[in-house]
């Protein structure tokens, strides 16, 4: 899969059970730095409330970083639900905040899990995504003769050059999309007779 579906936007959701208060909010974290900043975030914003609970994906597919908390609720019944809908929906570098104000009566284990695995169901059921593509960080070496060629093609496969070194050969640093690498790789073949090949960086 060479394209995924991100959060488009910020959105904020608020479901009730039992009087407690759920309020949900989902947006678009693309580091582990970026998750910290949000919780940070939202913790900031409703300081009294009774818990935050949340679970994120950073990535898509093969390459993701999960994590999640039920942040003092009893184990397993507030960021395993809500890691459960997350994983269901396919959504990549996303983080869904469940933030509750207790109401004053007990919702029991089963309820807790409802409760939870709901408000995150609201959310994304409201939430706005978008598609990211996923790009490749390639490093390449090629000669004097080659360079304003090689440059070309990069542009033909719609890559964009980031970083240009000048010594005995020219060292290119270059994103390009992971649809484009194969087609990408054999036309620098043919272009350069086999001497360019191109490195996966990331």
């Amino acid at each position: 899969m060479t394209t995924y579906r991100i959060p488009a936007e910020e959105c904020r959701v608020t479901t009730t059970v039992s009087n407690s208060r759920f309020v949900t909010t989902i947006g678009r974290v693309a580091s582990t730095d970026d998750v910290k900043a949000f919780l940070n975030r939202i913790r900031h914003e409703m300081p009294d409330a009774t818990h935050h609970v949340y679970a994120f994906r950073v990535g898509h597919g093969n390459s993701v970083i999960e994590g999640m908390s039920d942040d003092g609720e009893p184990s397993g019944t507030a960021g395993p639900p809500v890691m459960a809908v997350l994983r269901g929906s396919d959504i990549g570098d996303v983080i869904v905040m469940v933030t509750r104000y207790f109401g004053g009566t007990k919702l029991g284990m089963g309820g807790l899990v409802r409760a939870y695995g709901d408000a995150a169901r609201a959310g994304l059921a409201a939430l706005k995504t978008e598609e990211k593509r996923l790009r490749h960080t390639l490093g390449v070496e090629v000669s004097y003769a080659a360079y304003e060629l090689v440059k070309r093609l990069i542009a033909r496969h719609e890559g964009e050059i980031e970083d240009e070194t000048f010594a005995g050969d020219i060292t290119l640093i270059f994103r390009l999309p992971a649809e484009h690498y194969k087609p990408f790789v054999r036309d620098l073949s043919e272009l350069t007779a086999g001497r360019a090949q191109p490195v996966i960086l990331s």
